[in-house]
C-alpha cells in the first residue's frame, strides 16, 4: 500500500465500488485493524459490543468482506471451515503453521517463500497479486496436543 491512511484506501474503494459509506464500516475497519493476531468475525463482533458499539452482526460480517476485498485484511483459511482475518495494512509478509490438532498458529517469514511465488507467477505468465501459505502440521511438545 501507499502512504494512503486505511481509511482513505476503504473510502476510495466503498466509492468506487459504489457502496454506502457509513460511521460503522469505519467503526468495524478500526477495531479490525487495531486486533491484535487472527480473529473471526463473531471474534470482532463481540468485542465491538464489549467496547458498547451498537453495529450489528450482519453489518460486522459485511464490512470485514469489504476490508478483505480491498486488501486492509487478509481472509484466511485455516482448515476444517475456520475462517479468521488479519490486519494487511502496515504489515510485512508473512505465513502460518497451524497445528491440526490444537489450532495453534505461528506466523513466520521466509524469503525463500516469497521468492518462490515470484518465480512461479512468472513461469505460468501471471502477474502476482498476492499469496497464502499455510503448513498445517501437530505441534511436537505441546501437552494439549498429546
Amino acid at each position: 500500500m501507499k502512504n494512503q491512511q486505511a481509511s482513505d484506501i476503504f473510502r476510495d474503494y466503498l466509492t468506487k465500488a459504489k457502496y454506502r459509506i457509513t460511521k460503522e464500516r469505519f467503526e468495524i475497519m478500526d477495531a479490525a485493524l487495531i486486533f491484535v493476531g487472527h480473529f473471526s468475525a463473531e471474534q470482532l463482533y463481540i468485542a465491538l459490543k464489549n467496547d458498547n458499539s451498537t453495529v450489528s452482526r450482519a453489518t460486522v460480517y459485511n464490512t470485514l468482506e469489504l476490508l478483505a476485498e480491498c486488501n486492509l485484511l487478509s481472509k484466511r483459511n485455516f482448515g476444517e471451515n475456520i475462517k479468521k482475518y488479519e490486519s494487511n495494512y502496515k504489515r510485512q509478509k508473512h505465513d502460518h503453521i497451524i497445528c491440526i490438532k490444537c489450532g495453534k498458529i505461528v506466523e513466520f517469514e521466509s524469503p525463500q517463500i516469497a521468492k518462490w511465488y515470484d518465480e512461479i507467477s512468472k513461469k505460468f505468465d501471471f502477474d502476482p497479486v498476492s499469496y497464502s501459505f499455510n503448513i498445517f502440521a501437530r505441534c511436537k511438545n505441546n501437552k494439549k496436543c498429546n
